[in-house]
């Protein structure tokens, strides 16, 4: 399996503390399945400012303590941005990367966005070639709220990525709801881990999956799996079939 969202990168943020946090939970990732992880830290959430160049670093020094260790996982650079109005600044000045280094880049939404902002940014990261995938659309209560608007956002060519936490029900059950919700919609594209530390909010994306095949249908959790390989080959990302109708959005 291949995780495009972690927080797995040594103490530059709310997930690893440390280096000996990162193995363990490297560790815990290999043990299920999964040989790829891109480490996604936060980027200018208000908390945590990781530019391009340190979190290359950080993974650099991940891999070669991973290989000293023998634990068979590649880490891969990437980072949740926030939006802000900085972002297409930032993008400008090299402080912000993508995922693996493909055409894909993850965002991260502000509380109480507004969805006439994010439209703008969609079109606006359009034209520079890159595909933003919205990070956990289930986690966010606009989006609870207004199904249809995220639908209409990924129909403009934003992507949803799901947590695996929240089909869980380990964020409650309104997020859990929401979640399938939206994968049954056909608004999710990619599953990931949003792991933070070892055990509380671990990877359990193999568990995840098994729920995505039972709850949703197994060609669901086939492309997710899909969809992770495509985009680190930088290709195309396919849709899921829509078994639920979702509303035209009024607000547009």
């Amino acid at each position: 399996m291949i995780d495009i969202h972690s927080h797995l990168l040594p103490g530059i943020d709310d997930g690893s503390s440390g280096m000996e946090e990162s193995l363990e939970m490297a560790r815990a990732a290999a043990g299920q399945g999964i040989t790829k992880i891109i480490a996604t830290p936060h980027h200018r959430n208000g908390r945590y400012m990781n530019a391009a160049a340190g979190v290359r670093e950080a993974v650099l020094q991940l891999n070669d303590r991973l290989k000293q260790e023998g634990i068979p996982l590649e880490v891969l650079a990437g980072q949740e941005i926030h939006h802000t109005r900085h972002l297409l600044e930032d993008w400008e000045k090299g402080q912000l990367l993508t995922l693996a280094d493909t055409r894909y880049i993850l965002i991260e939404l502000s509380a109480g966005f507004e969805f006439a902002r994010l439209t703008d940014l969609i079109h606006e990261l359009k034209l520079l070639k890159l595909i933003p995938v919205i990070a956990h659309p289930e986690r966010y209560p606009e989006l609870i709220r207004h199904p249809d608007g995220f639908a209409e956002l990924t129909e403009l060519g934003a992507l949803g990525q799901v947590t695996s936490h929240s089909l869980l029900g380990r964020f409650g059950n309104a997020i859990r709801r929401a979640a399938f919700r939206m994968c049954r919609e056909g608004t999710i594209h990619l599953l990931a881990s949003d792991a933070h530390d070892p055990h509380r909010r671990g990877f359990d994306l193999k568990e995840a999956y098994q729920v995505a095949r039972q709850e949703v249908s197994p060609s669901f959790a086939d492309l997710m799996l899909a969809n992770a390989e495509a985009l680190l080959r930088d290709e195309p990302i396919q849709a899921a079939e829509q078994t639920k109708r979702w509303r035209k959005a009024w607000f547009f």
